[in-house]
C-alpha cells in the first residue's frame, strides 16, 4: 500500500515503472477499482498511476465539505509521491473536473488529458445541496439504486455485472460522499477550459443521464483543439460498461499525441 500521509491519500502504481506516466482519477462514490475494467485493454509498457480521492476507497475522510482546489491539490500529491512528471491524466466526472483544474494550475506536471463523462460545470448548487442532504439522512445504502440508475445503461442494469459496483457505492464514506459533492456545486471551469492549451480528449456516453454527451460536447467545444469521442451503448462509466471501446479510444489518443509509441 502507497500512503501520502500528510494528506491521508492512499494510492497504487501498476505496469512498468519506467514507462509513460498515466493517472487516473476516479468518479463520485468510486474509488481506484473504477479502472480495473479498462487497464488488461490498455497497451502495455505504461506506468499506471492510480489513487482514491480523499473521503473514498482506502483514503481518510475528513470533515466535509471539501473545495475542488483542494482535490487538485491532492493530485498534485499523489503525482510528486511518484516522482512522475509529464502525465496523461485521465479523470471521470468529478475526476475530469479535477484533471482540468490540475492542467491549469500545474502544466508543467500533464502533457495530455483524456476527461471522460464531464464537464466544466455539473449540476445546480440546488441538486447537489439535496444530494448532500439524502445522504445525512438517509445513507449511500438507500440511494444506491437511484445512483445506479444514473451511472449504467438499462441493459447494462439487467445483467449480472452490476452487485460489486453496488456494494461498492454503499462502503464509500457518507462524509466522503457529501463532502465531494460540495465541491462539485462550488466548480465552475468556464475561463479554466477556456484557457487550456495542451491535447485533450473528450469521452461520452451515449446512455449517460448524469453527464450527458451535449454536456460533455459542451466542455470540448470550449477547449481549443479538443476532440470529442461518443461511446455507443454506455452510461455514465463506459470504462466498466464498454472497457475495450474506451480504452482503445485511449490508446489511440496516446498514440496520437506521442505519448505512448
Amino acid at each position: 500500500m502507497r500512503w501520502i500521509a500528510a494528506r491521508g491519500l492512499h494510492w497504487r502504481e501498476d505496469g512498468d515503472p519506467s514507462g509513460a506516466p498515466v493517472v487516473f482519477a476516479n468518479s463520485l462514490g468510486t474509488d481506484l477499482r473504477l479502472w480495473d475494467p479498462v487497464l488488461p485493454h490498455l497497451p502495455g509498457g505504461l506506468r499506471i498511476i492510480r489513487y482514491d480521492k480523499r473521503g473514498h476507497g482506502l483514503s481518510e475522510a475528513p470533515p466535509g465539505p471539501y473545495a475542488m482546489g483542494t482535490l487538485v491539490a491532492d493530485a498534485e500529491a499523489v503525482i510528486d509521491a511518484a516522482g512522475a512528471r509529464e502525465v496523461a491524466f485521465v479523470g471521470l466526472s468529478v475526476g475530469g473536473m479535477i484533471a482540468q483544474g490540475l492542467a491549469a494550475k500545474r502544466l508543467d506536471l500533464v502533457r495530455v488529458l483524456a476527461l471522460s463523462s464531464t464537464g466544466v460545470k455539473i449540476g445546480t448548487r440546488r441538486l447537489w445541496q439535496d444530494r448532500i442532504d439524502a445522504v445525512r439522512r438517509e445513507g449511500l445504502a438507500a440511494m444506491a439504486p437511484a445512483i445506479l440508475e444514473r451511472w449504467f445503461a438499462p441493459a447494462f442494469r439487467a445483467g449480472d455485472a452490476v452487485p460489486p459496483w453496488r456494494r461498492m457505492i454503499e462502503t464509500q464514506f457518507a462524509q466522503g460522499y457529501a463532502g465531494t459533492c460540495a465541491a462539485i456545486a462550488g466548480t465552475d471551469l468556464h475561463s479554466v477550459a477556456q484557457d487550456l492549451r495542451l491535447p485533450v480528449l473528450a469521452l461520452a456516453g451515449t446512455e449517460d443521464r448524469a453527464t450527458p454527451p451535449d454536456l460533455v460536447r459542451e466542455m470540448a467545444d470550449l477547449i481549443p483543439g479538443s476532440r470529442f469521442e461518443l461511446i455507443r451503448g454506455a452510461g455514465h462509466l463506459p470504462c466498466v460498461e464498454r472497457p475495450e471501446a474506451f480504452a482503445a479510444a485511449l490508446a489511440g489518443f496516446l498514440r496520437a499525441t506521442g505519448h505512448v509509441a
